[in-house]
């Protein structure tokens, strides 16, 4: 195990592709190194490929900035191979090997884990990408998120429902895993404060392909929304099959993000994905400073592939880290978690703070937006101040489709 992960160990240092620009002299002298944990291989591999894109470019935006007081940067990155028993592996050689902070991992099943890990060893986590509530509720005075949390998911769709005063009812169909139970919490919990029945409430076994039988129980309920929480490859069949039993509902959501906002779900899915609207941790079409051309550079660095959000807070994640490594008084874990706790920074995805609020520690308590798949092209709808287009609504039935 030891050897494979070696293997796959990628160091970013200045990349001189990303195409960073500075007035200041370019880092020198003896580097800073911290550690990087994502899913390079396996099932979460399309998302770690993401992460991957995000610290590379913000490595190479630090170091041709001045660096570290001085320093360059290293993020040693190590694949987890989507297993939550390799990120444990990994984060235990980091430990041993000195390393003050890591930053990771993408899957929430595979971050809680190695959350609890970190905090038992008293060395800083700076989370990006991994959504479930009890990463950071109750959390740790050692584990940090960047990324919004599934109730932020949650919380625009229940907005919309209420500007467009015609929904009712609510079913929910999430995968069983620790994502999609704090998703369907996060609904449950927003539904009932909002007055909205939910109908169904259902969780699936990862690995099932056959869908039809419980799309065909929710068709029975007539739900006027279905919510929904899957990873990339469950969130194209779900509405393949959705299409095939004729199930119709005022909208399709993809509520915990994730599968239902990745290029590849447009690519994927075809005309059935049109009019699903999800929520997202960010779009091009925000206004943070800088948020337009990150996303044209990461295009780029990408080869030309479309650059999910996931690869923009992976590049914030790596950007608090820099921030918090100038600022602390050591580069001792202690040192850099006091100050991580004191981190107010404007990035590219948002401002990133680290509050205590509703049960949250140590949470960037950033807003989500929603997008709507609009003509095989993500269109940001919600909230207002930063949508592009109108969400089209209710969701034409099947048959009436082109």
């Amino acid at each position: 195990m030891k050897q494979m992960i070696m293997a796959l160990a990628l160091v970013f240092l200045v990349l001189g592709t990303a195409g960073g620009t500075s007035g200041a002299a370019p880092a020198s002298g003896e580097p800073i190194r911290i550690g990087a944990i994502s899913s390079l291989t396996g099932s979460f591999a399309t998302f770690g490929s993401m992460e991957r894109a995000g610290y590379a470019l913000a490595v190479d935006d630090i170091n041709t900035a001045g660096g570290l007081n001085g320093r360059p940067l290293v993020i040693d990155l190590q694949d987890d191979t989507s297993s939550a028993n390799t990120a444990l592996t990994v984060a235990e050689q980091f430990i041993n090997s000195g390393v003050p902070l890591i930053l990771g991992a993408y899957s929430s099943s595979v971050t809680k884990p190695l959350a609890v890990y970190m905090a038992r060893q008293r060395v800083p986590l700076l989370n990006s990408n991994s959504a479930d509530d009890s990463i950071t509720k109750p959390g740790s005075d050692y584990v940090f998120r960047v990324g919004q949390n599934t109730d932020a998911y949650v919380k625009p769709f229940f907005a919309l429902f209420k500007q467009l005063g015609t929904i009712k009812t609510i079913a929910i169909l999430v995968s069983n895993n620790a994502l999609g139970h704090s998703v369907e919490n996060s609904l449950l919990t927003q539904a009932k404060d909002g007055g909205y029945p939910v109908v169904f409430d259902q969780a699936y076994d990862e690995g099932l392909t056959d869908f039809r039988p419980v799309l065909n129980r929710i068709k029975d309920t007539g739900a006027d929304v279905l919510a929904m929480s899957s990873y990339e490859a469950d969130a194209v069949a779900l509405m393949r099959q959705i299409k095939e039993v004729n199930l119709n509902a005022k909208i399709f959501a993809g509520a915990g993000a994730t599968g239902f906002a990745i290029p590849s779900f447009l690519k994927g899915g075809g005309d059935t994905v049109e009019y699903v609207i999800t929520s997202a941790a960010w779009s091009p079409d925000v206004h943070y400073p800088k948020a337009h051309e990150l996303f044209a550079r990461l295009k780029a660095f990408m080869g030309g592939a479309e650059p999910s959000y996931h690869a923009i807070r992976a590049y914030a994640g790596a950007t608090v880290a820099a921030d918090a490594l100038r600022r602390a008084a050591t580069l001792s874990p202690e040192g850099i978690r006091a100050a991580l706790q004191t981190t107010s920074l404007t990035t590219p995805f948002g401002t990133v703070e680290f509050k205590d609020f509703s049960g949250f520690h140590n949470q960037n308590p950033l807003p989500s937006i929603l997008m709507q798949v609009q003509h095989r092209a993500y269109v940001t709808v919600w909230p207002l101040d930063v949508a592009v287009g109108k969400v089209i609504y209710p969701t034409p039935v099947w048959t009436a489709r082109k």
